[in-house]
């Protein structure tokens, strides 16, 4: 089974949209919360998570060396970067996964408390591609409840992590309450695709203006490098928002850019955007919900 590829997009027409403020380039920043969700002997998974740090899989028992990495997201990282964002007035997206709220609830108890969004990241932190229809369903609607019970608001918005299935948006769309989904990593922008016979909204993610480049083949190691890359991006968008709406997203995660070597690259962003000025940081379910508000389907087609 394959779904059908769009290799050309709007094709330069862009629709007509300004975001809030007259801001024409839209900001996203989206922390992972997937610390108790990576695969663990001890979590009685079938085998233990071979990245964090270092790359290196304990097989056969469980890898304590590992766990303790992904600990630190949760003890010490979480609370780094969302205090920075806090203190830059900047609104916050938690891509959580279900069973990393379960092993860490006051996560999910502090999101609601400071009116963070809670996007649903899976149930735990593996990949749908393959994965069995009815099998998959079952655990979309695990994840929402999970949500709802530990956040008090179900998700509105979905990204699984690495690959969806084939049949994963059309799941959202039959479950319902799913404004948007960011399995794309195809444009600058929001767009519509059909699901379950109606039209469904994309927010496309990115995985270059990610702090994950510090574990991928240390294409980041200071986190100047991170500030760089990610100012870069951001200038060349702001420009280009001139003309045409632009959406920019800014992957955080609580292990990776929550170390105090790194953070300060966080704190050089943050700076740059404030001085800057011209965009609006806003959650993925305000983007949603203001792309859906002021560019109706049928007027993309």
């Amino acid at each position: 089974m394959s779904t059908p590829r769009d290799f050309a997009g709007y094709r330069g027409n862009y629709p007509v949209l300004r975001w809030p403020g007259d801001a024409g380039l839209a900001v996203s920043f989206v922390l992972n919360v997937e610390e108790g969700a990576e695969f663990a002997l001890s979590a009685g998974d079938a085998r233990n998570e071979s990245r964090h740090e270092v790359n290196h899989e304990v097989v056969g028992a469980p890898d304590l060396c590992m766990e303790s990495q992904f600990e630190y997201g949760a003890r010490v990282g979480y609370g780094r970067i969302t205090r920075m964002l806090r203190e830059a007035g900047v609104p916050l997206t938690l891509n959580a996964c279900a069973r990393a709220l379960e092993a860490t609830p006051w996560i999910a108890t502090d999101a609601a408390q400071q009116g963070f969004e809670v996007c649903c990241h899976g149930w735990r932190w593996e990949s749908h591609a393959g994965m069995a229809e009815a099998d998959e369903r079952a655990l979309i609607a695990r994840c929402v409840e999970s949500i709802r019970r530990l956040h008090g608001r179900a998700p509105v918005g979905w990204h699984t992590k690495s690959s969806a299935s084939v049949n994963t948006r059309r799941l959202l769309a039959e479950h319902g309450g799913f404004l948007y989904d960011s399995d794309a990593y195809n444009d600058d922008v929001p767009y519509y695709v059909q699901a379950a016979g109606r039209p469904h909204l994309v927010l496309p993610y990115a995985f270059d203006t990610n702090d994950m480049r510090f574990f991928d083949n240390f294409a980041y190691v200071r986190g100047s490098d991170f500030a760089d890359y990610a100012i870069d991006a951001f200038d060349c968008l702001l420009a280009e928002s001139r003309h045409a709406p632009r959406m920019m997203s800014i992957g955080l995660h609580t292990r990776i850019i929550g170390r105090p070597g790194r953070i300060n690259g966080l704190a050089t962003l943050l700076a740059h955007i404030a001085q800057r000025g011209g965009a609006w940081c806003a959650t993925r379910e305000q983007i949603a919900r203001h792309w859906l508000a002021h560019v109706p389907a049928e007027s993309t087609r």
